[in-house]
C-alpha cells in the first residue's frame, strides 16, 4: 500500500515537471512568433514615416520657395518706392535751397532798408532837436514849460467844455449801474428787518452782600487762586459794592467763569474741590450752548451739509463781539443779505450764504493760533473739507485775497452792509474822535483847502477851498486826491463821501 502511494506521488511529480517544461517551450515558441510580427510592423511604420517626412519636406520646400518669391517681390516694390521717395526728397531739397537763397537775399535787402530808415530817423531826430532848440531860443521857454503853458491856456479857454465833457463821461457810464446797484442793495436791506442793537457780554457778577467776597477769596486767598487756576481768568475783588469783576481776553473763559461763580454763590459752599466741580459743569453747559447756537444759526440760514465740528466752532462766535456787534448775529445777518443779493444777481445762492455764514469763523479761535482771522478761517474750512467755492467766497471779504468768483464779491458787499448799518457797531469815544480828527487833518493838509469838517459820524467830509487857488477843474482833481489819501491812510467801514465846495463871492458898493 505504501509502495503504491509512493509510486503515485512519483508519477504525479513527473507529470508536473513535464507540464511545466512543455508550457515553457510553448510560451517561447509563441513569443518568437509575436517578435517577428512586431518587427514587421515596426519596419512598416518606418517606411510610412519616411514617406510622410518626404511629403512634408516637399510641401515645406514649395511654401519656402513661395515665401521667398513674395519677399523678393515685396523688396523690389519697396526699392522702387524708396527710389521715388528719394527723388521727391531731392526735388524738395533743391526747392528749399532755392528758397533759402531767396530769403537770404530778402534779409540782406531788409537789413539795408532798416539801416537806411535808422539813418533817416537819426537825421529827423537831429533836425527836430535843432528845431526845438531854435523854438526854445525864440520863445525863451523850455519844452516842458511850453507844454505846461499850452495846457494851462487850453484849460483856461476850454475849462467849461472840459468840465461838461468829464461830467458826461462820468454820468453816462455810472447812472445805469448805480441805479441798478442801489435797487439791489435797497431791496436786500429792506427785506431784512433784523434788529441792529449791539450786544456786549457782561463780565460782572452781582452779589447780594460783601460777605460773599470774603468767601470767594478764601483763607489766605486759596479759593480765588483755585478759581483762577481752574478757569484761566482773573478775578478782581475791589471796593465796588455788590459786584465781582471777571477779567480775561477769552470771552468763552469769561462765560465759563461767570456761570461757575454764580453757581458757587448760589450753592454757598466755596472751596477748591467744589470750585473744580462747578467749573467742569459750567464748561459742559457752555459747550452745550455753543453747539445749540451753531445748529440754530445753520438751521436759520439754511446752510446744510457742514461738518458737525465746523458747526460747533461756528457756535463759539456767539461769545465773540466786534466793535460791540455780536459776531454770530452779524454772520447770520450777512447770510440773509448775501442770499438775497445772490438771487438778484443770478449767483450761486448756497455758496454765497455758506461763505457769508463762515466768513468770520477764524475769530472763534483764541490768540494762541497764529495768523489773521481770514487765514485761520481758510485753514479751518480746508481741514473740515469745505468746498473750494465756499473758501473762495469767504477769503476775500477783507481784500486779503483777490475776488475770484461773483460770490466772493457778494460776501464782501454783505459784510459792508451789515457792519455799516446805523447802530450796528459802536466804538469808543476816543477812537471815534481820533478818526474824525484824522479825516479833517488829511483834508486840510492840501494848500488849496481853507477849512474842512467831518460830519455824519465820519461818513462825509465837507471841504472848503480858496477859489483864487483852485479852479473848477482843479477842484475835481483835488477831491479825488483827498479820497485817495483817505483810502490809503485810514481804516474805516463802508465809504466816506468827500464834498468839495468852491464858492466865489464878489462884493461891490454903489455910491
Amino acid at each position: 500500500m505504501e509502495i503504491q502511494t509512493l509510486t503515485l506521488i512519483l508519477l504525479l511529480g513527473t507529470f508536473f515537471l513535464v507540464g511545466i517544461t512543455g508550457g515553457y517551450f510553448l510560451r517561447w515558441i509563441i513569443s518568437l512568433g509575436k517578435r517577428g510580427s512586431v518587427e514587421l510592423k515596426i519596419k512598416q511604420m518606418i517606411l510610412e514615416a519616411r514617406d510622410e517626412s518626404k511629403r512634408l519636406t516637399e510641401e515645406a520646400e514649395k511654401k519656402a520657395e513661395k515665401i521667398v518669391e513674395e519677399s523678393r517681390q515685396e523688396i523690389k516694390e519697396k526699392e522702387e518706392q524708396g527710389k521715388k521717395t528719394e527723388a521727391r526728397l531731392i526735388r524738395k531739397e533743391e526747392l528749399l535751397d532755392q528758397r533759402q537763397i531767396d530769403l537770404d537775399k530778402e534779409e540782406n535787402h531788409i537789413k539795408s532798408k532798416i539801416e537806411e530808415a535808422e539813418n533817416v530817423r537819426l537825421d529827423a531826430d537831429k533836425i527836430k532837436s535843432e528845431q526845438v532848440k531854435a523854438l526854445e531860443k525864440i520863445a525863451s521857454l523850455s519844452q516842458g514849460q511850453a507844454k505846461e503853458e499850452l495846457l494851462r491856456q487850453i484849460e483856461m479857454t476850454s475849462e467849461e467844455d472840459i468840465m461838461v465833457r468829464m461830467q458826461k463821461l462820468e454820468n453816462s457810464g455810472k447812472e445805469k449801474l448805480e441805479d441798478r446797484a442801489k435797487e439791489i442793495l435797497t431791496t436786500a436791506i429792506h427785506r431784512l428787518g433784523n434788529s441792529v442793537s449791539s450786544d456786549m457780554m457782561s463780565t460782572t457778577v452781582s452779589i447780594t452782600s460783601d460777605e460773599i467776597k470774603g468767601k470767594v477769596i478764601g483763607k489766605e486767598g486759596r479759593n480765588i487762586k483755585a478759581f483762577e487756576r481752574a478757569t484761566g481768568v482773573e478775578i478782581i475783588v475791589d471796593d465796588t459794592p455788590g459786584a465781582i469783576t471777571i477779567s480775561s481776553f477769552d470771552p468763552v473763559r469769561r462765560q465759563i467763569a461767570r456761570i461757575a461763580l454764580e453757581n458757587l454763590i448760589l450753592d454757598g459752599r466755596i472751596q477748591p474741590a467744589k470750585i473744580e466741580e462747578m467749573v467742569e459743569k459750567a464748561k459742559e453747559e457752555i459747550n452745550k450752548i455753543i453747539k445749540e447756537k451753531g445748529e440754530q444759526a445753520v438751521y436759520e440760514c439754511g446752510v446744510y451739509n457742514l461738518d458737525p465740528r465746523l458747526v460747533s466752532i461756528l457756535g463759539r462766535l456767539y461769545f465773540r463781539t466786534s466793535y460791540g456787534q455780536n459776531v454770530l448775529n452779524h454772520s447770520i445777518e450777512m447770510t440773509h443779505i448775501a442770499g438775497m443779493l445772490a438771487e438778484e444777481l443770478g449767483a450761486n445762492v448756497a455758496v454765497a450764504k455758506a461763505g457769508a455764514l463762515l466768513h468770520d469763523i477764524g475769530k472763534a479761535m483764541d490768540h494762541e493760533v497764529a495768523g489773521t482771522h481770514v487765514e485761520i478761517g481758510r485753514r479751518i474750512l480746508q481741514k473740515f473739507n469745505a468746498s473750494e467755492e465756499i473758501i473762495k467766497a469767504m477769503q476775500a471779504h477783507h481784500e486779503e485775497y483777490p475776488y475770484e468768483t461773483m460770490e466772493s464779491i457778494i460776501v464782501q458787499v454783505a459784510d459792508s452792509i451789515s457792519g455799516s448799518r446805523p447802530g450796528a457797531r459802536r466804538d469808543t469815544v476816543e477812537n471815534y474822535l481820533k478818526r474824525l480828527k484824522e479825516l479833517e487833518t488829511i483834508a486840510t493838509s492840501f494848500s488849496e483847502v481853507e477849512k474842512s469838517y467831518a460830519i455824519q459820524a465820519g461818513r462825509e467830509v465837507r471841504v472848503f477851498v480858496t477859489p483864487e487857488k483852485c479852479s473848477d477843474l482843479e477842484a475835481k482833481k483835488l477831491a479825488r486826491q483827498i479820497a485817495l489819501r483817505i483810502e490809503n491812510e485810514l481804516k474805516y467801514p463802508g465809504e466816506i463821501k468827500i464834498t468839495l465846495i468852491r464858492e466865489s463871492r464878489i462884493t461891490d458898493y454903489a455910491r
